[in-house]
C-alpha cells in the first residue's frame, strides 16, 4: 500500500534552514487563515480565526527576528 503522504526528507538542515522552513510554513497558514475570514466572515468562529491569524503573525516575527540573530555574525571576543 503507497503512502498518501511520504516521509519528511531525512537531510539534516542548519538552524538558519529550519528557522526559514518555519517562517514559511507560519505564513502559509496565515494566509489560509486570512482566507477562510475572507470567505466566512459573520462565521461564529470568525473570532477564534482572528486570534489564530494574530498568534501566526506574532510567530513569524519571532521566527524572523531569531532569523536575523542567527544570520548575524559572532562579535569578535577581546583576549585577555
Amino acid at each position: 500500500m503507497l503512502k498518501v503522504v511520504p516521509d519528511p526528507p531525512h537531510t539534516p538542515h542548519s538552524l538558519e534552514d529550519t528557522l526559514i522552513q518555519a517562517t514559511d510554513y507560519a505564513l502559509c497558514a496565515a494566509t489560509v487563515m486570512h482566507q477562510a475570514l475572507l470567505l466566512q466572515p459573520k462565521s461564529p468562529a470568525s473570532i477564534l480565526m482572528m486570534t489564530s491569524m494574530h498568534e501566526l503573525e506574532t510567530l513569524r516575527a519571532l521566527l524572523e527576528s531569531a532569523l536575523v540573530q542567527v544570520q548575524m555574525p559572532a562579535e569578535p571576543r577581546t583576549l585577555h
